[in-house]
């Protein structure tokens, strides 16, 4: 068994609130938060990745949609589709991402 503790998992590589808090050969666990009014650009990433909303709201956009997502939902992008994150509310906006490695 092990036990992380959010802040004590490393960092994620970018400039944001993100920590990497599980890795395995097949799948990567990061916790990030957006501040009211930040945003993550649109970006492709080759992984299928499910994100599950913990706290808030923020929009999410791919090239063929925008929606509104919140708490205690869950968004299934599929790898090499362009994705990006736009915290409009006036909270901080909680996201576990689950990306599945290839």
């Amino acid at each position: 068994m092990k036990i992380t503790k959010l802040h004590q998992a490393p960092k994620v590589p970018y400039n944001l609130d993100g920590h990497i808090i599980a890795r395995a050969s097949c799948v990567e666990i990061v916790h990030l938060t957006l501040k009211p009014g930040q945003q993550i650009a649109k970006h492709i990433n080759p992984n299928d990745v499910f994100f599950f909303v913990l706290e808030g709201k923020s929009m999410i956009e791919t090239d063929d949609e925008r929606a509104l997502v919140q708490k205690d939902q869950c968004i299934f992008v599929e790898g090499g589709t362009n994705r990006g994150f736009d915290n409009i509310s006036v909270s901080d906006f909680k996201v576990m991402v689950i990306k599945l490695q290839q």
